[in-house]
């Protein structure tokens, strides 16, 4: 799928240019970057969603200065983060902050989220629920996959941007036709209760500050106070998030 191609269909669903734009630069990115699950197919996808509206603006609900509460009214999680990126990039915390962000699904490449922010010179540190997917072995689905990413800014302008969902595969992989519903279980093996443990309690933090049921994102940005990733980087290694 070209750009023009993939643009006139996020258009033809409703969404105005610039937000096409923004959601094309998300699913181009992750299709770069090999997250085919995260790419070009969700676009087909968001064609076969019910519920959500094109048309509808984010809602800054609350805003203090380490604190900002979001309700994303309807559109998808998507445009609703990206929103409060802009947002949080154009009027930066003094040191660090917190952003809340309700009825908010789907989100997509967190990691597309964490790098736009550390692009932007904040720390980032976000995670976002989903529908439950995950369980022990042979017990209910009690999370989401609940992926987490976290981006570092670098002087070098290659901040360091690690992603990771606590399922075996994603959702988006069983989207995308690359893996099956039943192999979407808790990362690690004989140790995937590691990854149970995290899935949890990626969803109680995130259900703790919601104020109403649904999906949600928990976001925080923060100003760096030192400049870690060169030195890591001189070591020769690839680091999370590098093309």
């Amino acid at each position: 799928m070209d750009k023009e191609e993939g643009i006139a269909r996020l258009q033809a669903l409703g969404f105005q240019p610039c937000e096409a734009e923004a959601l094309w630069e998300h699913f181009d990115d992750a299709e770069r970057r090999g997250k085919t699950s995260h790419g070009y197919a969700r676009i087909a996808w968001l064609e076969s969603l019910d519920g959500f509206e094109p048309h509808a603006v984010p809602v800054s609900a609350l805003r203090d200065e380490g604190y900002w509460r979001w309700d994303a009214a309807g559109t998808i999680g998507y445009i609703a983060v990206r929103t409060a990126l802009v947002a949080s990039l154009e009027e930066p915390p003094e040191h660090a902050r917190l952003l809340v962000l309700e009825n908010c699904f789907p989100t997509g490449m967190l990691g597309h989220h964490a790098r736009f922010a550390a692009e932007g010179g904040l720390v980032c540190v976000v995670t976002a629920t989903s529908p439950a997917r995950l369980g022990p072995p042979g017990g209910p689905k009690v999370a989401g996959t609940n992926p987490l990413a976290i981006g570092i800014p670098s002087s070098d302008g290659r901040p360091v941007v690690a992603d990771v969902s606590m399922g075996a595969v994603t959702w988006g992989d069983v989207v995308a036709g690359n893996a099956s519903e039943d192999e979407l279980v808790p990362f690690g093996g004989e140790q995937w209760h590691k990854a149970f443990a995290l899935a949890v309690g990626l969803q109680l933090l995130v259900d703790a500050l919601v104020t109403r049921p649904g999906h949600g994102v928990v976001m925080l940005l923060a100003r760096p106070e030192a400049d870690p990733v060169p030195r890591l980087r001189s070591l020769g290694l690839r680091l999370p998030g590098d093309s």
